[in-house]
Order: structure tokens, then sequence, then C-alpha cells
């Protein structure tokens, strides 16, 4: 028998034959069209007889059906009629409403907060039961993914749908206590009562053993996790009070205190120094702020009647990657991150405190990436669908958007496919002899395979429509380095003039908030909110133009609507630093930026082919440039070659790894510029500018030993 689905077969037919399909309706009409045949015969022949009689003698029938009733009954049949075709319609057209978006649907906040904006695809349930999935194998993971990926992700969607909420009729008595629904941060999003954690009772107050956090098993770990609401400021002391009593060493924070302007998490631990809530004292130790994440490590200790408990120490890895909407653009940030948490959580420890907002959407996606990543050391194999379904029944809503589900996929292929290539400092010398050792023959040398991995990376042509405009290609150096839509420079629009929000440009998303610019287009119109410019390329090379010169030599010189001036020039080894005052003709919204003093570095050791003879010099523009950075704030910084991608690339992939390995003494050169070609096409475009990455790390590491030592 075939399913039924919204917008199907049954939805375009006339309606003549959607009856002659519907298996209840022939039957139901024929239940009361048979009285009506006998009523309206039954009337003709009453009539009948009663012009019959009128000519005859003799008494009428006693027992033959009067007239009168017939026509009474008529009306009512008709109008039971009318009234049930009404209802059958109703709910027919229910069923074909297939698609609604997250904000028609009108919820309790929560139900969808980590995606508000998100089409929700509802697909009928099969009348056989819910559809089965089974477990991949990793050699496979790949094709499934893409397969799934299909047709706008829809055999993702349907997957997702068929994962059972979770939902339990009377799960939820004591989290709709009177006394403790003001402790719920979201009406709609409670733990189970079979798997909350329940808190020490405080004497005397009623129902002080409950907290919004359920407990959720890892791969084969009992209680591995606790997932929790982000603490609200009525609750921080019970949140404290769990982790005391709970024995946690590691909370995971994947919210933003606010987003969009919305309190999504209670600040529950002090900026500095020590603060008590409730009956815990919190005291901060210590607090690195790195790419994708920050790391407060926090010392607790309990104050209780029967004296002070030893003190300990809670680490607390809060995320801040996670974009407002959606999910992070790639899943390499968030598979480092599991990764510090996995290396700081001790190995006796109680459960990993685990939250978001609601406590369901990205920390079920993280606790799912987690157990999956096990699954797929231990058996060679995931069961995403079989896992999730399983954790629902601990926490119900666990994953709650089919684009949180599909990330989780997304992060197993990337780590099935490159797995783990981060080094500690001190392996990196030993590492780089094994990638340059003679290989086997017919084998590439390590270091060359791993650069081709890189170029496996595909260009999403189809992401760059604008640059592809026939106005838009004029303006670029090499055709084949054009900037995504999705992370472009948008330059303010000159009024009737088109296409004049464009540059060849895009913003990177790294450690120092760095945007590369191709040169070609003077940068001043790239420089809105910049203090910085990095050239790395001569005016001219090889008797060949390779970058206009969008500076005076000496006075000013004005490009459309701004004016530089230069202030001073100096050369210092192989860097020359250039002042220019950049001033916007036009009238800004604030005073302060239609002037701005802008600070140029222009390095010129670095010829057009091959690389700097040492590395050495790009130490030196780089920690100049950080320099600067923190004299004039955390602005963008314009980064320029000829083309913006080949030295521009290797420029800021440095930029970003030597930021990680003074922070935490680590590296991961393979995925610092994976992560760049995935933002802008052909970043560090050769075995020798990947190779130089290298050495200039092992350069940093020799001048500056103390650093070989980071664990």
């Amino acid at each position: 028998m075939r399913s039924r689905r919204g917008g199907g077969i049954g939805a375009t037919r006339p309606a003549a034959l959607r009856f002659a399909m519907e298996p209840s309706c022939p039957l139901l009409l024929a239940g009361f069209s048979l009285p009506l045949a006998k009523a309206l015969t039954a009337n003709t022949t009453s009539t009948a007889d009663s012009n019959w009689t009128s000519t005859t003698s003799g008494p009428p029938d006693a027992g033959a059906p009067q007239p009168l009733l017939a026509w009474l009954l008529l009306p009512l049949l008709l109008s039971l009629l009318f009234l049930l075709l009404a209802a059958y319609f109703f709910r027919f057209r229910r069923q074909r409403k297939a698609v609604v978006s997250a904000g028609d649907k009108k919820m309790p906040n929560g139900i969808l907060e980590e995606q508000e904006q998100q089409r929700v695809m509802l697909l009928s349930r099969s009348p056989s039961g819910p559809k089965k999935y089974f477990p991949i194998p990793v050699g496979h993971l790949e094709e499934e993914i893409r397969a799934r990926s299909a047709d706008d992700c829809k055999r993702f969607r349907e997957e997702f749908n068929s994962l059972p909420s979770g939902h339990i009729q009377g799960a939820f008595e004591q989290a709709n206590k009177e006394e403790n629904r003001e402790k719920n941060r979201y009406p709609n999003i409670l733990p189970n009562d079979h798997s909350r954690v329940i808190l020490s009772q405080v004497d005397g107050v009623p129902c002080s053993d409950y907290i919004n956090a359920s407990y959720i098993d890892g791969y084969k770990e009992k209680n591995k996790f606790i997932a929790a609401q982000g603490p609200k400021q009525e609750t921080v002391n019970d949140f404290w009070r769990m982790v005391w009593e709970q024995k946690s060493a590691t909370i995971v924070m994947l919210t933003n205190l606010k987003e969009r302007k919305e309190e999504k998490c209670y600040q529950y631990w002090p900026d500095q120094g020590c603060w008590t809530y409730g009956s815990v004292r919190v005291c901060v130790e210590d607090c690195v702020v790195l790419v994708d994440y920050t790391v407060r490590k926090f010392c607790i200790q309990a104050q209780l009647p029967d004296g002070c408990k030893a003190p300990r120490l809670v680490s607390q890895l809060h995320f801040t990657s996670w974009p407002d909407f959606g999910v992070p653009f790639t899943p390499i940030g968030m598979l480092k991150f599991l990764k510090k948490v996995k290396t700081l959580n001790p190995v006796h420890a109680g459960p990993i405190v685990v939250h978001c907002s609601a406590g369901v959407g990205r920390t079920g996606t993280f606790i799912v990436i987690d157990a999956m990543v096990d699954m797929m050391h231990a058996e060679q194999k995931v069961d995403v669908f079989e896992f999730v379904s399983r954790i629902r029944n601990q926490r119900p809503q666990m994953v709650q958007t089919d684009m949180q589900y599909s990330f989780i996929y997304q992060a197993l292929l990337e780590h099935y496919l490159y797995g783990d290539t981060e080094l500690d400092v001190s392996s990196l010398e030993r590492h780089l002899q094994t990638l340059q050792g003679s290989a086997a023959r017919f084998d590439k040398i390590g270091l060359e395979e791993e650069f081709r991995k890189l170029t496996n990376v595909r260009i999403m042509k189809e992401n760059m429509r604008t640059g592809n405009l026939p106005a838009n290609m004029k303006k670029a150096r090499v055709i084949q380095i054009i900037p995504y839509d999705f992370n472009r420079v948008i330059l303010p629009m000159k009024r009737g003039q088109e296409y004049t929000d464009y540059i060849n440009a895009s913003f990177i998303d790294v450690s120092a908030r760095l945007s590369c610019a191709r040169a070609g287009v003077p940068p001043p119109d790239a420089v809105h909110g910049c203090h910085t410019v990095v050239m790395l390329t001569e005016v001219q090379e090889r008797e060949q133009d390779k970058c206009y010169q969008y500076w005076p030599t000496e006075g000013s010189v004005t490009h459309g609507d701004i004016t530089i001036e230069i202030k001073s020039d100096t050369l210092a080894e192989a860097i020359s630093v250039r002042d220019f005052l950049v001033t916007f003709n036009q009238p800004l919204a604030r005073q302060e930026d239609q002037a701005r003093v802008v600070r140029q570095f222009h390095f010129h050791g670095w010829p057009e082919v091959g690389i700097p003879a040492e590395g050495k010099g790009m130490l030196d523009l780089i920690g100049a440039v950080q320099k600067q950075q923190q004299q004039t704030g955390n602005h963008p910084i314009t980064v320029h070659c000829s083309a913006g991608a080949g030295r521009t690339g290797t420029f800021i992939a440095l930029s970003n790894i030597l930021e990680r390995v003074k922070a935490e003494g680590l590296l991961d050169v393979f995925q610092a510029v994976k992560s760049l070609r995935l933002q802008r096409p052909h970043m560090v475009q050769t075995l020798e500018q990947y190779e130089f990455c290298y050495k200039v790390v092992q350069d940093f590491i020799d001048i500056f030993s103390d650093y070989a030592n980071f664990k």
C-alpha cells in the first residue's frame, strides 16, 4: 500500500479521482446513499399509488410510507452529506501541508532556539512504521554523505525527521512542579524524571534537589556527560553545587552569553578573583583566549557546615566560534576543541558538564560527535541515528535541527579523511624528518602527499557568481583567484554606478581577524575599519607590473573619494614601514572614520618565484604587525601580494600557526592551510610555500627555544 505524502500524487489529481483513491470514502457514501435511495423510491411509489387509488375504489394501504416523511428526511440527509464532505476536505488539506517555517510555528521559546530561521521539512510517517537506518562502515562514509546531501539534503532531513523525539507522557513531573518552573530557561525543554541530575536536598527548601540537567551516556561509558541548560541568574548556585557534588572537573560551554542581543546564558563565573555561589567558592586561576575557544581554569571549594572541603581544579572550555545561525562553517575548530576537552578531562573525574542555552541542540551535537569518533576508532563504523535515538530517551530533543545532524556527519568525515594532524612543538623536528625522509619506490614523499591532500579541497565555483560577472572579471589579476560570495569584502555602493561594491578581496576568519585583498585595485578602497596593510610584492617584478603604486612618494594623492597623504617612510632590514593619513571625502556616520592613520608594512624579501631565503625576515614582519595590532586595536588587516593567494595565504597561515604555538605549544600546518583554502581558492599555492610554513615555525622554535618546552 502506498504511503500518502503531502504534495504527492493525491495532492494534484482531480477531486473525483481522489475520492476513488480514498479507501474510506466509498464506504462512507454507501452508508447513507442506500437509505436515501430507498426513501426516494418509496416517495415515487407512494405518489403513483395515490394517483391510482383516486380512480379506484377501496381504502389506501395503511403500511405505505407517507410522502411528508420522505420530504422531511431528504434535506436532513443532504445536510449530513454536506457536513461529512466538508470534514473530509478539511482533513485532506491538513495532510497536504508539508512545509512550515520555524517562524510560523507558534512554539514556546527554545524548541528551535539554536536556529530560529531554519525551514523545517515535515515528512509524513510511513504506515509501516519508522524507517530503519543502519550503521555506516567508515569506508562508505563519504559516499553516504554525498547521497544524503543530494537534492538540497533531502535524505538528511528524512533521516532526522525519523528520529524519535524522546518525549514520554508524564515523564516530567519534577520539572513541572510549581516550585521548579522558574528554574527552567525554556518551558518546553525539560529533563526526564528517570535521568535527571538530583542534587542534595537543602534543609527546609522544598524541591532544592532539582536542576535542569540530565545524565547522558557516551559511546561505552554510562553517564559520561551531564547535559544542562545554560545557568539562569536564579540557578547559578545550583549549577556550582552540581559541579561540586558530581565531582566534575570539566565544563564545556557551547554558547556565548548573548546572541542577537538575547541572553543565552548567565555569566556564572567571576572575571577575576574569587566569588562565592551559594556554598561553593570559585576562584579564577587562569584564562587563555584561543582562535575558536577560551580555556578558563577555576579553583572551587565547598564551604559546608562541617567545614571546608579540599579545593578542586575545574577547567571550563568555552567554544566561541559557533555562529548565531546554523552551524560552524567547517568542523575543524570543533574537532580541535573536542580533542582539547578529551586531553584536559582527568581520567577518574565525574561526568563532563556540557551546556549551551537549552542544553539539547549544540550540546547534543557535541556529545554525538564525541561518541561517534570513539565508535569509529573501536568498530570502524558509525551509527549516528541509533545513538541520537538512544540519548533522546535520556533527554528529549538532543540535536535540534537537521543542520546540526548533518554537521555531525561532516565532522566524522573530516576526522576519517584527515585524522589528527596536530603536533606538539617538541615533536616538530622529528615530524619534519619523517615527512622529508626517503620514501619507498613509487611512493610519494610524506610532505608531497600531505600537500596533495590540500589540492583535493574542492573549489566551489558555484559560490563565485559576483566575481564571475563580466564587469567584475576584468578586476582580477588571475582569473582563477576570485573571492567566494559568502565572505567577499563588500564596498559601499557608489550612487548610480553598478558593481562598485565589488573588490577582489575576501574576509579570512583566523586569529588575527585578517582580511586578504588583491593588489591592483588601490587597497584604500578596502580600508574601511582597517589600520594596517601588509604588502608582499614589489610594484614591478621581472619587468612586469604586479601592483599599482596606490600611495604617493611625497605629498598626497586622491583615488575617488579617498585621499592618501604620506607622513613617514622608513626602511628597516627588508621591511619598509610607511604611515599614511587616509581621508574619506564623503559624509560618514562617525566623524572619527573620516580621517585615519594607516600603517603599511612592505616586505621586500619575497621573490615572485620561490620563497624568502630564510625565515627570520618573515618572523620579524609578523612580530611587527602583531605589535601594531596591539597598539591600534584588533582591527582587520589588509594583506596583499599580486593575486592575493600564494604569498598572502602563506603570511596569514603563518600568523595563525605561530599564534597557536605561542599560546598552546601546538601547531597544525595542514589544517591551517586547509581552513584558508575553504575561504579563498589557492591560498598557499605551491609545495615550496607549504614547506616554508614548517621551516618558519622550526626557526621560531630554534630562536625562542622556551616554546619548545610547551606541552
